[in-house]
C-alpha cells in the first residue's frame, strides 16, 4: 500500500513531538528518582548520628525552649537571676549543656531581639556554645514573626504589614514578598524557623488571640495567601510554621488562659479550616504548630489537638500525608495544661505525633518526664528516632548542619536596606481599606483641612521599637504639609481627657481619631461621638480590628489599617490625604453591632477615591 509523502512527514512529525513531549517528563522522573536517593543517602547519615546519642542528647533534641538574655554567655545580671529562678542555669551557653536541646526561641520580652547585629551574635553564641558539647549538634532558632501586631525582631528590620493587612491586599505576590523579605532578613540574623503564617480562619468576629493574625475569613483564599508565604520564607531559606492546627480561627477562648472548644462538624472543619492547612502542606511547609483547643468531632476524647492522637497522626500524618515537623505551640500556655500535670503534657505529646515541644513552663519536669516514660517503656526509644530524624533532616535542608553561623556583614547587606523597606511601603499602601466615605469627606486637602487633631489609643508595639500610634501618625502629616497636634487619649478615655479633647477640636479644621477594639461599652465610644458633636469633620482609622466601624456607624469617614505599626499607619495617612488611592478590600465581613445577622459590610467591600 502507498503511503503518501504527507502522512509520512505528519507520522514522523508526531512521533518527534512524542519523544519531546517525553523528554521533560523522563527528565522529571530522573530528577524524582536522584533525590529520593539523596533522601535516602542523606537519612543514612542522619539516622548515624542519632545512633550515636545517648538517650539524655535525644530527649534534648526534641525540645526548644527560650532563655533570657542578650549574649549566649554574658547576659544582664536580671537575665541570669530570670534564668536561674526558671530554669536553673544561669545562660543559654549553660542551658545547652545541661539540656542539649534542639532548639531555641527569641522573644523580645527575655531580651533575645535587642538588634539585627546583637541577634546575629547570640545566635552565633548558641551555635557555638552546642557545637562545643561532645557529639554537638547547631541548635534550630526560632521566633514568631508573623509581622502586623505579632513581631519579636523589630526596627531597624523590615516590619511588613499583617496577615489581615495582606488579606486586605488580597496579592499573593505581595504575600510571597513579605515572606521572602522577612525570611532573608531573619536568615542572616540566624532565626532559620519562623512561627508563621498563620492559616486560621477567621470566621468569629469575637475571636480574642486570632483576628487580624488571619489572612480572612475565607478559606480559599485564606489557603492561596498561605501558599505564598511559605514559598516566601522558605524560598528565602527559613521553616515556614502554618499554625494553629487543626484551626484556631473559630473561638471565643484565648488558649494562652482558657481551653477553647471548637463545635465545628467534620464536615464544617473540612470546608473551613483544613484548606489553609492542605495549601501549606502542598506548597512543601517545613513545619506545623498544634493548637491547644479542642474540636470533640475530630477527637471525642476531649483531649487539646496538641495531645490528640487522631488529630495529629490520624488527620495530620495519615490524612493529609504530612511527613514534615510537628511543633507543639507554647506548652505554658493555660489550653494543654488544664487537664494534665506539666509533666504528663510532654510525652503525651510525643504520644500523639508531634516532633518538637516548644517552651515548657519547668524544663526540668518536662525533660526528666520524657526520659522517665522511656526509660519505663511509655514510649520508645525508636519513638524519638523518628522525631529527631526529621528535625534533623530540617536543620540539614536548612544548611545548619553544613555551617550555622552567620555574620555582621550579612546583616548589613539584608536587614532593613533601603529596598526592603521601601517595598514594605509599597505592600502597605495596597492593604489599606476605606469603609465608610460619605459625602466625599476623604481624601484630606491640605488646602481645606490644613489643622488636624490626633487623638485616640496608644497600644504598645508590636515589636517593641514603633509607635505610638498618634506621634507615628501626626509625623506622617507633617511630611505631607498639614499642621497636626497630638492627643494621646488611650483605649478608655476619662471623662476629663474626652472633654480635653473637645475642647482641642475646637482649633482645628479635622480630627484623626485612631480606634482600638472598639466594643458596646468602650469610652473610645464616648470620645468619638462627642467630638462628632461638636461639628468638625472626623475621621476615625481602626488601627486593629475593622469591626470597630460597627460600634461607631455616625463617622463619615473610617479607614482600617488591621495593625499599628509604623509601615501600615504611614500608608493610610498617605491614603487619607490622597497621595495614593485607597486599594484594600475587606477580607471579613463586619456585622451590625446590635445585631450581627446583618451584615454591613461584606467581604470584598471597599471604597476608592
Amino acid at each position: 500500500m502507498h503511503t503518501s509523502r504527507r502522512t509520512l512527514l505528519a507520522a514522523t512529525a508526531g512521533a518527534a513531538a512524542a519523544v519531546a513531549g517525553a523528554t521533560p517528563a523522563l527528565a522529571a522522573a530522573k530528577h524524582e528518582d536522584k533525590k529520593r536517593e539523596d533522601n535516602k543517602h542523606e537519612d543514612k547519615r542522619l539516622r548515624a548520628l542519632i545512633s550515636r546519642m545517648s538517650l539524655e542528647e535525644k530527649v534534648g533534641q526534641l525540645f526548644v525552649m527560650r532563655v533570657y538574655g542578650h549574649s549566649a554567655t554574658a547576659p544582664d545580671q536580671a537575665d541570669i537571676d530570670a534564668n536561674l529562678a526558671e530554669i536553673g542555669v544561669r545562660t543559654a551557653a549553660e542551658l545547652i549543656a545541661k539540656y542539649r536541646v534542639g532548639g531555641i526561641i527569641y522573644f523580645g520580652w527575655a531580651h533575645n531581639t535587642r538588634e539585627p547585629h546583637q541577634i546575629a551574635d547570640l545566635s552565633n553564641g548558641i551555635q557555638k556554645a552546642s557545637l562545643e558539647q561532645p557529639r554537638g549538634l547547631p541548635v534550630l532558632i526560632s521566633t514568631d514573626q508573623e509581622h502586623g501586631i505579632v513581631a519579636r525582631v523589630g526596627t531597624p528590620a523590615t516590619l511588613f504589614p499583617g496577615a489581615m493587612a495582606l488579606g486586605a491586599g488580597g496579592s499573593r505576590t505581595d504575600a510571597r514578598t513579605a515572606g521572602r523579605i522577612g525570611g532573608a532578613e531573619l536568615r542572616t540574623m540566624g532565626i532559620l524557623q519562623d512561627y508563621a503564617p498563620v492559616a486560621d480562619v477567621n470566621v468569629n468576629p469575637a475571636n480574642p488571640v486570632i483576628g487580624v493574625r488571619s489572612f480572612g475569613s475565607d478559606p480559599q483564599a485564606v489557603a492561596g495567601l498561605v501558599a505564598a508565604q511559605v514559598k516566601g520564607y522558605q524560598g528565602a531559606g527559613v521553616a515556614a510554621t502554618s499554625k494553629h492546627f487543626p484551626g484556631h480561627g473559630d473561638t471565643e477562648t484565648d488558649s494562652h488562659y482558657g481551653f477553647p472548644v471548637i463545635a465545628h462538624t467534620e464536615a464544617q472543619w473540612a470546608e473551613l479550616d483544613a484548606p489553609p492547612f492542605k495549601a501549606a502542606i502542598a506548597a512543601g511547609i517545613d513545619s506545623i504548630m498544634t493548637a491547644h483547643i479542642m474540636v470533640p468531632a475530630l477527637d471525642p476524647a476531649g483531649d487539646p489537638a496538641t495531645l490528640s492522637r487522631p488529630i495529629l497522626t490520624g488527620i495530620l500524618r495519615e490524612r493529609l500525608g504530612y511527613d514534615g515537623v510537628v511543633v507543639t505551640d507554647s506548652l505554658g500556655m493555660e489550653g494543654v495544661r488544664t487537664k494534665y500535670g506539666d509533666d504528663r503534657v510532654p510525652v503525651l505529646a510525643l504520644k500523639a505525633g508531634v516532633d518538637q515541644l516548644l517552651n515548657p513552663p519547668k524544663l526540668d519536669i518536662a525533660w526528666n518526664a520524657v526520659l522517665a516514660a522511656v526509660r519505663g517503656g511509655e514510649l520508645t526509644e525508636a519513638r524519638l528516632d523518628e522525631s529527631i530524624l526529621r528535625v534533623l533532616r530540617l536543620k540539614a535542608k536548612l544548611g545548619l548542619l553544613k555551617d550555622p553561623y552567620v555574620t555582621g556583614r550579612g546583616v548589613d547587606r539584608t536587614v532593613g536596606i533601603p529596598s526592603h523597606l521601601k517595598a514594605a511601603d509599597r505592600v502597605a499602601e495596597r492593604t489599606t481599606t476605606l469603609l465608610v466615605n460619605s459625602g466625599g469627606l476623604l481624601p484630606l486637602s491640605r488646602r481645606t483641612h490644613r489643622k488636624v487633631l490626633v487623638v485616640g489609643a496608644d497600644p504598645a508595639s508590636p515589636s517593641g521599637t514603633t509607635g505610638p500610634p498618634t506621634t507615628v501618625l501626626a509625623n506622617a502629616l507633617t511630611e505631607l504639609g498639614f499642621v497636626p497636634t497630638v492627643l494621646s487619649t488611650g483605649t478608655a478615655p476619662s471623662a476629663a481627657t474626652v472633654a480635653k479633647a473637645v475642647a482641642a477640636a475646637q482649633d482645628a479644621d479635622a480630627v484623626l481619631v485612631g480606634t482600638y477594639n472598639v466594643t458596646a461599652a468602650s469610652a473610645q465610644r464616648t470620645l468619638v461621638n462627642q467630638l462628632l458633636a461638636t461639628g468638625r469633620p472626623v475621621v476615625a482609622l481602626a488601627i486593629r480590628n475593622p469591626y470597630d466601624v460597627a460600634q461607631l456607624p455616625d463617622v463619615r469617614a473610617y479607614l482600617a489599617s488591621y495593625s499599628w505599626t509604623d509601615v501600615e499607619l504611614r500608608a493610610a495617612v498617605r491614603v487619607l490625604a490622597g497621595r495614593v488611592g485607597p486599594r484594600g478590600r475587606l477580607p471579613v465581613p463586619v456585622q451590625r453591632a446590635d445585631d450581627p445577622a446583618v451584615v454591613l459590610y461584606p467581604v470584598g467591600h471597599g471604597l476608592t477615591y
